[in-house]
């Protein structure tokens, strides 16, 4: 049987939940592509799919398989599209994952240009904080916030530095007084994503801090935080993409506005493959051009 038609079989199978799934989006029978199924397993010697009269999931080995399957099978399209004389540009479904403000204020700007550029792309974005699995879950890059654990897996380009800013609202300042010293913050409520988050990421600033910063309420989402700041209850660190507009309408006060060095690396990571594909390539590139790195480095943090 062709070795190239069981691959996209076998692939369809697992994308599709089911074997006669696969076996409709391939205009096979469901016998064809049980077939084509066997004569894989057959072929490497090793079985791909655990199977019950329920309900089927892949093997540790039909795990790598249709990972190295897929990446076969696009280089096949893209070498079809060339041989052909068609124009190899970016194309496919481009799966990202990216921290939540940065993507929604930053990030989704951005990919109306890079969409427009190449129309052939279909992007999957998921933004959340945290820290995805590249392999595991399917991504092909993502966005980073903090300094980099060392990974032989992945390769890292640096972006623009993800700035932030402390801001208050007017009527906390008008109630507790305001700061004029990063030391000062010790007496304050200070509102942070997760516990030491504050003083980790004021450490390089302040230096040995006499007493950490902290406060009665923590949330583990950024906008929850800028609520709870606009309704005066207390200080937060956030990033400027989120709370500049409140700092200019004056419904929040920006502290330290000379800290300049407050920020945190940024980064794009991808997995450490021999092939990638052109619309990753087309993507890096345009991160790099629209979000281009700074010369010096950044206090770091915990990856976002």
């Amino acid at each position: 049987m062709n070795l190239l038609e069981s691959m996209q079989v076998y692939v369809l199978i697992v994308d599709k939940g089911s074997l006669s799934a696969a076996a409709a989006a391939m205009d096979i029978s469901a016998t064809m592509a049980g077939k084509h199924l066997r004569a894989l397993e057959a072929r490497l010697g090793m079985q791909l799919l655990s199977r019950t009269t329920r309900r089927q999931h892949m093997t540790p080995f039909g795990e790598d398989y249709y990972r190295r399957c897929r990446e076969i099978l696009c280089l096949v399209e893209e070498t079809d599209a060339q041989a052909q004389h068609q124009r190899l540009a970016p194309a496919g479904t481009l799966r990202i994952s990216a921290p939540v403000i940065f993507g929604t204020h930053a990030l989704v700007p951005a990919l109306a240009d890079y969409m427009v550029r190449y129309p052939d792309v279909r992007v999957e974005a998921t933004l959340t904080d945290r820290v995805v699995d590249l392999a595991e879950e399917g991504f092909e890059a993502a966005l980073r916030i903090g300094t980099l654990a060392d990974s032989s897996e992945r390769v890292a380009r640096a972006l623009t530095p993800y700035r932030l800013m402390m801001c208050a609202s007017p009527a906390y300042l008008d109630r507790h007084g305001t700061p004029h010293t990063l030391q000062a913050l010790a007496g304050h409520q200070c509102l942070s994503f997760e516990p030491g988050a504050l003083a980790q990421w004021l450490q390089a600033d302040a230096g040995e801090l006499d007493r950490a910063p902290d406060g009665r309420l923590q949330i583990n989402n950024g906008e929850a935080l800028r609520s709870a700041a606009l309704h005066g209850m207390g200080i937060i660190l956030q990033s400027n993409l989120l709370l500049a507009a409140d700092v200019d309408a004056g419904r929040l006060v920006q502290l330290f506005p000379d800290q300049g060095q407050v920020g945190r690396p940024m980064h794009v990571v991808y997995a450490h493959d021999r092939y990638h594909s052109t619309r990753l390539r087309s993507f890096l590139d345009f991160l790099v051009e629209r979000f281009p790195p700074a010369a010096a480095p950044l206090a770091g943090g915990k990856p976002a």
